[in-house]
């Protein structure tokens, strides 16, 4: 059977060159980089070549780059890192977000909230987009910190970063930007964001699961969530994963070149799905924006069908498509982004999401076209009536 994968947004696969450069870490080139010896200088040499190639693809220096495990400790070390820095400065103890971000973010701020910390949720508009006045009303005077996604995981809606950050910049309040989803998509400049702390993450970028990096712009205060040695500027300690990190500094390199050709690609193959979904499919809906959104990205409702079913529906056609975010596998809540955006639980149970990738051809998306149709069909015809 044919197998199509349309879940880049949870994963992409290993390119063969981020392989290859990886692989002399995993044998002949195994030191320890904090290790002053040859062994250890071969290998901190692979690690700080990684760390420039990283921080080239956001305009950062290499210095303002701490490797992490992923987005999710990335995001977990901006935010924890950055309140209890503030607190221990005896400066403010309120934090702002949006109500779409990814789980890595509301739940470390969920539970800084039990340590003291007031938190603020903006909401979006129906296109999950956050308005600037909201958050200019929403600032205080004890404000320290905005944690906002550049682009969303689920649905694609891209944010106003730029416009965003003059009002954090006025106010001198830290900005972090959740970038894992917009790596590769979108082309990122931190001094153009205007941001103080932004994360990312390999295996969104065709690199290894298990590495990311966290940008810290020189001069932002930080306290180490772990403790231990003085890796990493005595930001993140533990020895770095050396194998992870150049691989994720080749993909770093590739996903800049490419980002012009790849973009393209992606748009192409969106626009080649949704119209053909609309010409096939009764009573779809569009969750994502039409305008503003990753190029890979398409949340589409489809009304008296469930998600669960349609996702199961086309993994035994061969199509891996998702309901939503990868680390909420498995719940039955409706997604928490559709019902930000004012769609009503029905609405939210009934949603895909398909995300394409460098690999995808327009052949495969023809083939999902095609079964489709019967699949929602058949769902639908099995939902119990309400």
């Amino acid at each position: 059977m044919q197998t199509i994968y349309l879940d880049h947004n949870a994963t992409t696969p290993l390119r063969p060159e981020v392989l290859a450069a990886m692989l002399p870490y995993l044998s002949a080139h195994f030191g320890n980089p904090s290790s002053v010896h040859w062994a250890g200088r071969r290998a901190k040499q692979g690690l700080e070549e990684a760390r420039e190639q990283v921080a080239a693809l956001i305009n950062a220096r290499p210095s303002e780059v701490v490797f992490t495990s992923g987005g999710t400790e990335s995001n977990n070390l901006a935010l924890r890192g950055a309140l209890w820095a503030a607190r221990s400065n005896r400066k403010g103890l309120h934090v702002i977000t949006t109500a779409i971000e990814h789980s890595s973010v509301l739940a470390p701020l969920h539970a800084l909230t039990r340590e003291g910390f007031a938190l603020t949720t903006l909401s979006v508009d129906s296109n999950g987009r956050v308005q600037v006045d909201d958050l200019t009303t929403a600032s205080r005077p004890e404000t320290v910190l905005v944690s906002i996604g550049l682009a969303n995981h689920e649905v694609g809606t891209i944010q106003p970063i730029s416009a965003l950050s003059r009002v954090t910049r006025e106010r001198g309040v830290l900005l972090h930007v959740d970038a894992v989803q917009a790596a590769g998509k979108l082309p990122l400049d931190v001094s153009r964001l205007g941001v103080d702390l932004l994360s990312l993450s390999a295996h969104k970028i065709y690199g290894p699961k298990g590495v990311g990096a966290l940008y810290v712009r020189k001069g932002t205060g930080l306290v180490p969530v772990l403790a231990g040695g003085p890796q990493e500027r005595e930001k993140r300690p533990g020895t770095e994963n050396v194998a992870a990190a150049v691989g994720f500094g080749v993909a770093a390199t590739l996903a800049a070149q490419e980002l012009e050709v790849n973009v393209a690609h992606y748009l192409r193959l969106t626009t080649q799905l949704w119209q053909g979904i609309l010409q096939r499919v009764p009573n779809a809906s569009l969750n994502s924006p039409e305008r503003d959104r990753l190029s890979n990205t398409l949340n589409v409702g489809f009304a008296g069908a469930t998600g669960e079913g349609l996702m199961m529906g086309l993994d035994l056609a061969g199509v891996a498509v998702s309901t939503g975010s990868a680390c909420a596998a498995g719940s039955l809540e409706p997604s928490h982004v559709l019902l930000a955006l004012g769609r009503d639980t029905a609405a939210a149970k009934s949603a895909i999401r398909f995300s394409v990738g460098k690999n995808t051809t327009e052949q495969e998306i023809e083939r999902v076209l095609e079964v489709l149709p019967a699949i929602v069909q058949r769902v639908r015809a099995a939902a119990p009536a309400r």
